[in-house]
């Protein structure tokens, strides 16, 4: 596991770690290698085949191999930091949401609960012990932001507002038309719940969106597009920066986004 010294432990309820099951591991490292710039180093075991992507040594994601005979969607997937992940996983089923795995050990790494809210958003939620998550670097090819899609946000709001303690603000241009909800804790934003109605996609449904740093949008799309990815929506000016919606070559969806800075 890589240690430096700067790692520190996450506040509850924030987004820190972003992991995809795949059918073939070594097709989708060679896509993110090539897109992102990522190296690789294996485990945890207990996780399977499965692999950690770094940047300049720094944990960046997670990328597992689904059993030959699992035919499940394939999808980044946001897990938020916990201190105790059965008494979290606990207040999940509470609220209404659901444990579909766990919660269970990842070795010395941490503990580990596969879950999905009322609406069927599927997150995990990670108990932190060696290994703390991804890394803030701010770097292209970092997760930098997440963002869950859903039909509205007036329920689900409340449901990580009661489990995670997050306080849910409107948007300053939240409107009739446009349902959006910014996460903060501690007085910090750290994700997003945007109400998008029947606007919502039919072979999707809930889901949370991860958002990668990187210094050229449209660049970025293009080299999507020549690595045997999809572009699922063109580059176009979002609430953070310059954003556009691709999929790898598997279909996993994902945001790419240059910041304002």
């Amino acid at each position: 596991m890589t240690e430096a010294p700067e790692a520190t432990r996450r506040t509850p309820g924030t987004p820190c770690w972003a992991s995809l099951m795949v059918h073939s591991l070594g097709t989708t490292e060679e896509f993110y290698a090539d897109l992102f710039g990522w190296e690789y180093e294996p485990g945890p075991e207990q996780l399977g085949p499965y692999v950690r992507a770094l940047l300049d040594g720094r944990e960046v994601g997670g990328i597992g191999e689904l059993p030959p005979d699992r035919h499940l969607p394939v999808a980044w997937t946001t897990y938020l930091a916990t201190d105790d992940a059965d008494a979290t996983a606990e207040s999940i089923r509470s609220c209404g949401g659901t444990v579909a795995v766990g919660p269970l050990d990842a070795g010395p790494a941490g503990r580990v609960a596969i879950c999905s809210d009322p609406l069927g958003a599927i997150f995990g939620i990670w108990q932190g012990a060696a290994h703390l998550g991804t890394w803030p670097a701010g770097v292209p090819g970092v997760p930098v932001w997440n963002e869950l899609v859903t039909q509205d946000t007036s329920t689900v709001g409340k449901f990580y507002e009661h489990v995670f303690g997050h306080e849910a603000r409107a948007h300053a241009a939240a409107s009739d038309d446009f349902d959006y909800l910014t996460l903060f804790l501690q007085g910090r934003p750290v994700a997003a719940v945007h109400g998008v109605g029947r606007a919502l996609p039919h072979d999707r449904g809930p889901h949370w969106m991860t958002y990668f740093e990187v210094e050229d949008t449209d660049a970025a799309v293009a080299r999507v597009d020549r690595l045997g990815g999809r572009i699922v929506a063109p580059p176009r000016e979002g609430l953070s920066g310059r954003v556009a919606t691709v999929a790898d070559p598997e279909g996993a969806v994902f945001t790419l986004v240059r910041s304002r800075r």
